[in-house]
């Protein structure tokens, strides 16, 4: 928005109890040389494969890794263990949960040093997935961190990719969020359209911002001081003084979590600077008080 899952298989052997003495040279124990079975391990899915399709809940019946080389829709990158209160529940933690906000803390952190900067810094999406419920009684405690392409910003839908998305916003990368030509519709952006920054264009990601921990509601009726933070982030992108001057060099376009993802953790906002008076054929990174003067 802008503005904002072993089955524990017991076996069960009938061992026959035979009165009196056993014939001389016979071992009358004749369990005693079994070797003891070994013990069940659960199934914990493995990092850095990818699946044709996208799973809300990890059933083992649907686990069908593929070669990240060939097409599929997600990838996972991390797989964590969940510890603390939210593995004491009897069944995987809901939405807005302390595990669920635990493992997308985890997942966040461990998916960003994977693909090499902040996943909302280009279009990406991350989600979490639990063991389904059976394999949480049976004491299954993974999760796993699924990150797939988007179509764009606006856009969220989800196609088929090749090749793994580890380290893709390093450096130059189709993924990463650049310049835009924002569509107004009244007073609301329509849509964010990328365009080649060498291209005519008013708007340009500058960064995310890392929003308080603070309930839903009171953070979407503080949108003056998201304003503010994006000024922050668009003065060390453009190199210029954040001062009182920055409202008067551009104006700010800001995307944030929508209110499940928020109260799952999500805390980070997509800034944009905007210059609606005049048209941009270049980046403004360090552009300076000649790239973006005070107008």
């Amino acid at each position: 928005m802008r503005r904002w899952w072993t089955a524990a298989v017991v076996s069960t052997v009938a061992v026959l109890g035979l009165a009196g003495c056993a014939p001389a040279g016979l071992d009358a124990e004749l369990t005693d040389d079994w070797p003891a079975f070994a013990a069940a391990e659960a199934f914990v899915p493995e990092p850095g494969v990818c699946h044709l399709a996208i799973q809300d809940v990890g059933y083992l019946s649907a686990y069908s890794p593929v070669d990240c080389g060939g097409p599929h829709r997600t990838e996972t990158l991390h797989v964590g263990t969940l510890t603390g209160a939210g593995a004491q529940r009897s069944t995987p933690p809901p939405a807005g949960s302390v595990g669920m906000r635990a493992a997308r803390t985890e997942c966040d952190r461990e998916v960003n040093k994977a693909v090499g900067a902040d996943w909302r810094s280009g279009r990406l999406n991350v989600d979490v997935v639990f063991p389904s419920p059976a394999a949480w009684t049976g004491g299954a405690r993974w999760f796993r961190c699924d990150v797939s392409e988007i179509a764009s910003l606006d856009k969220p839908d989800i196609d088929a990719r090749s090749g793994s998305l580890r380290d893709t916003l390093k450096g130059t990368s189709k993924l990463a969020y650049g310049c835009f030509d924002p569509k107004l519709v009244k007073d609301d952006i329509e849509e964010m359209v990328p365009k080649a920054c060498t291209a005519k264009h008013h708007a340009e990601f500058v960064g995310v911002y890392q929003a308080p921990d603070i309930s839903y509601a009171e953070f979407t009726s503080t949108t003056l001081s998201l304003h503010k933070a994006c000024r922050k982030l668009i003065a060390s992108y453009v190199k210029v003084p954040n001062d009182s001057d920055m409202q008067y060099r551009a104006g700010t376009i800001f995307y944030h979590p929508l209110e499940e993802a928020w109260k799952n953790g999500n805390r980070g906002v997509q800034c944009f600077l905007w210059v609606s008076d005049r048209t941009l054929t270049r980046s403004m990174k360090g552009a300076g008080d000649k790239g973006l003067p005070v107008r």
